[in-house]
């Protein structure tokens, strides 16, 4: 699948491509165009402008004001899995997963048989005969993915399946994902890592309407090169120009690292290291550590028993260290303190922009 989207009033304007059976993880901010995303490939929300094609057919190819080819959604070949596994109350979970096969024409036996094949292969055979009320959140949600898969989509979209499910029931879930997923084309949106460590081959990340970044998730969660990449990766971003042995910000200040992937002295660069790497001192420490910055504290956050410092460095560089309850209280950080922060030469990572 390939298509390409514009859509002015909501600040969207991206191009997406998916291979055939692979599996895609967009992930962004809120409001970066993820589920936009989704409603216009399948088809229930108009694009000002753009096009996609599923295979050799054409989903859609609108010119400025929306006029063009639309192809309705119940046409696409494509099934929608949202939040909520949103079941017909009314019929049984067998009626529930037949539905698709049978508004395509298959016979109502051969659509029962196909509903049961398809609980089965999603561990849900055994809620056959109940009514969606009698569920259980996990439950329901394996129901609504037999249900999508029972349809024979040529492209499945899934917008955070795990989203309303209690926790102790996502890992159960995202297994019975990984598995039917395996080997179809499918576009996943999500908040978390997990989802796209485990079920993506490729990750896509949404920033402002845009493609901020894409590539293998392994390589997007272990270079990444954008915010929100940087922000689930938990990974401090310095973005600069190449030196010699670092990279030196736009502010002037250089960070000094070892290159993972080779590049030229002033071509644009980033140094990557994470928040425990980073320590805070209030008066320059002593010996000769290679990265020493001035910084003030500008937030703190709690996190169990670490407290998460984000600080101003020179040229408007953020960074964000890890320091235990027990040094915040020593040092006696508050927003505003003044302090250095040293960042282990070792522990940074240079690679292209």
């Amino acid at each position: 699948m390939e298509c390409e989207i514009l859509l002015e009033e909501r600040g969207v304007d991206l191009r997406l491509e998916v291979a055939d059976g692979e599996t895609v993880a967009v992930l962004g901010p809120n409001g970066a165009g993820k589920s936009t995303l989704l409603s216009t490939i399948a088809g229930t929300l108009r694009p000002d402008r753009g096009s996609a094609r599923l295979g050799s057919e054409t989903l859609f190819d609108v010119d400025t004001g929306g006029r063009g080819l639309w192809r309705q959604p119940h046409a696409r070949g494509i099934a929608l899995l949202a939040q909520d596994a949103l079941l017909f109350p009314h019929l049984t979970v067998t009626e529930n997963v037949a539905f698709g096969p049978r508004s395509r024409g298959v016979p109502r036996r051969a659509a029962r048989e196909a509903a049961r094949r398809w609980l089965d292969e999603v561990g849900a055979g055994e809620y056959a005969g109940r009514k969606p009320s009698q569920l259980s959140g996990g439950q329901a949600q394996r129901i609504s993915v037999a249900r999508a898969l029972a349809a024979e989509p040529r492209l499945l979209l899934l917008d955070e399946p795990m989203a309303a499910l209690d926790v102790t029931m996502v890992p159960s879930v995202r297994q019975m994902l990984r598995r039917v997923l395996a080997d179809r084309t499918s576009v996943i949106v999500t908040h978390d890592v997990l989802d796209a460590l485990l079920l993506a081959d490729r990750v896509v990340v949404l920033e402002d309407g845009g493609v901020a970044e894409e590539g293998p998730t392994a390589d997007v969660l272990a270079r990444p090169r954008s915010t929100f990449g940087a922000s689930i990766a938990d990974v401090n971003l310095w973005p600069g120009t190449a030196t010699k042995d670092g990279v030196r910000s736009t502010g002037g200040a250089e960070m000094h690292g070892a290159a993972h992937i080779a590049v030229d002295p002033g071509q644009p660069a980033i140094a990557a290291f994470a928040p425990r790497a980073v320590a805070l001192y209030l008066e320059p420490p002593v010996g000769s550590p290679r990265n020493v910055l001035p910084a003030r504290v500008r937030e703190l956050e709690p996190r169990g028993a670490t407290v998460r410092v984000r600080v101003d460095g020179p040229g408007g560089a953020e960074m964000s260290a890890e320091v235990t309850a027990g040094a915040l209280a020593e040092l006696g950080l508050v927003p505003g303190t003044e302090v250095f922060a040293v960042v282990k030469a070792t522990e940074v990572t240079t690679y292209p922009a």
